[in-house]
């Protein structure tokens, strides 16, 4: 495994830890479908969340906050609704 994807898994593997030290239970890693693929999907109560986890060894780069462009946005938001329509409503506590 590259370097880089090792970065990468370490980087959300700590994102999910920090969700759910915060109480969020972890539904999903790396869901995948033909559009694409959503890092983290964890759930809080009736919130389920659509996270894109992006790790960085330094900001020498650029901030992870500047590689989510609006088109990065836009089909993160369609990859969720992928997922909401594959998985129907999400129950949990209210």
């Amino acid at each position: 495994m590259a370097e880089k994807d090792r970065l990468g898994r370490r980087g959300e593997a700590v994102a999910a830890d920090w969700l759910e030290a915060r109480g969020y239970e972890i539904v999903a890693r790396n869901w995948r479908c033909a559009s694409g693929e959503l890092d983290l999907i964890a759930r809080l109560g009736r919130v389920t969340a659509f996270v894109e986890v992006k790790t960085r060894s330094s900001v020498a780069f650029g901030h992870p906050f500047e590689a989510i462009t609006g088109e990065k946005a836009a089909r993160l938001r369609r990859l969720a609704a992928e997922w909401c329509r594959a998985h129907g409503p999400v129950r949990g506590e209210t």
